[in-house]
């Protein structure tokens, strides 16, 4: 039935736009599908995507690194729409994602439904520079989750992200951004959400959940947004930085990484809740293919040992801690890029979880841009100072 529902989908969209545009219209990169109906009630854009990855590990073990361990999978396959209705200032995307990555972590929160939904969120321009979003999306956290997974300049993002970030949620935003003389830019973002992540179906469990992100462009806005993308593939003529602050606070949080990670479901069938907060201070800075990202993120709990009142025994605890990612790259002229990152995941001693540091080495070929490029890199892991492993990845961007 779901294929059925899709393939009609598919078949609807292509219909409108065969009446709506010349094929002679398209282009790569810009949409399988982009148009603006005849009346000019509503435009839409369709953008598909995969990401093909090949991943070979060396685990080391008994003083030496042991045979190799290869895989190879789609990490992303998602449908992407996104446009506007009635005036350019509404604006809507959707985001759905097919891969297993994407879709895991059905639970009963989410009904035991694959979680499909990526974005679902409208966008109005009510006054000047004020936006207010409605629906779910990427919360105003650090800059590297809330750049594009299609947009990065390295297979994957960094393990900082991986454990730290604040990730998608249902709720309300607000952005505001302020022009201060002929270049220096401030933008503000807040956000009031459930706290409990993405596609959650049965209502707020724990308390609500407050985000806030300022924004600091001294020397003026970026190209065509190009702090949110990796990579300096529009190879700025003068410098151009921005400096990011966030504050998160998730009250009665019941989730052992804020809204994201495993609820903390007690033996006695009841939730633990605790009031957790994250601090996320950012950087990004591009200039004439030079390109660097900074990254500090902290997470701090209330009580971050989670257990049966007037009991001992830890069912679980918050993973609180820090980390620091550091990334820098050059992009050639002919469109090669060379990178090298180095991050450092410090958790606290009681969540029992080894800190963790990587230093990777990556090259890519942007051959359109982020829409399709082949990238590469390879790194070295330790575990509390020890090694843990060596991992080579190899894999390609294809973006309608």
């Amino acid at each position: 039935m779901q294929r059925i529902i899709f393939l009609a989908f598919v078949c609807l969209f292509t219909s409108l736009s065969l009446q709506s545009q010349e094929l002679g219209d398209m282009k790569f990169g810009k949409g399988l599908l982009n148009f603006t109906a005849k009346d000019s009630s509503f435009s839409l854009k369709f953008a598909p995507r995969i990401q093909f990855r090949s991943e070979t590990t060396w685990n080391y073990e008994d003083d030496a690194f042991q045979d190799a361990d290869q895989a190879f999978f789609i990490r992303r396959a998602r449908l992407k729409f996104d446009g506007w209705a009635l005036t350019p200032k509404l604006k809507y995307k959707i985001e759905l994602g097919l891969s297993n990555f994407d879709i895991g972590g059905a639970n009963v929160y989410t009904n035991n439904a694959p979680r499909y939904i990526l974005d679902a969120v409208l966008k109005w321009n009510f006054y000047q520079n004020f936006e207010l979003w409605a629906g779910q999306t990427k919360l105003p956290g650090n800059v590297e989750r809330v750049i594009s997974s299609g947009n990065l300049q390295f297979i994957d993002r960094s393990l900082l992200n991986s454990r730290f970030n604040i990730d998608r949620d249902i709720g309300i935003q607000l952005h505001h951004k302020i022009n201060l003389g002929d270049d220096f830019v401030i933008k503000e973002k807040f956000a009031l959400s459930q706290g409990e992540g993405r596609n959650v179906v049965v209502g707020n469990i724990g308390g609500l959940q407050y985000t806030g992100r300022l924004e600091f462009l001294p020397f003026g806005e970026f190209l065509k947004k190009g702090d949110y993308f990796q990579s300096d593939l529009e190879r700025e003529e003068t410098p151009k930085l921005m400096m990011g602050v966030v504050y998160d606070f998730n009250n009665d949080a019941v989730k052992t990484r804020s809204n994201l990670g495993t609820y903390m479901e007690l033996d006695n069938g009841e939730l633990y809740r605790t009031d957790i907060e994250t601090w996320f201070v950012d950087a990004v800075f591009k200039y004439r293919g030079i390109s660097f990202m900074g990254e500090y993120a902290n997470r701090t709990s209330g009580d971050p040992l989670a257990r049966i009142p007037g009991e001992s025994t830890v069912e679980y605890t918050v993973l609180d801690g820090e980390a620091f990612n550091l990334q820098a790259a050059y992009l050639f002229k002919n469109n090669y890029e060379i990178a090298a990152r180095y991050t450092n995941n410090d958790y606290k001693d009681y969540t029992n979880v080894a800190d963790i540091e990587m230093y990777t080495i990556g090259a890519s070929k942007y051959i359109l841009g982020h829409k399709l490029k082949l990238q590469t890199d390879f790194s070295y892991t330790t575990l509390d100072k020890n090694t843990d492993n060596l991992e080579w990845r190899l894999g390609f961007d294809f973006h309608f």
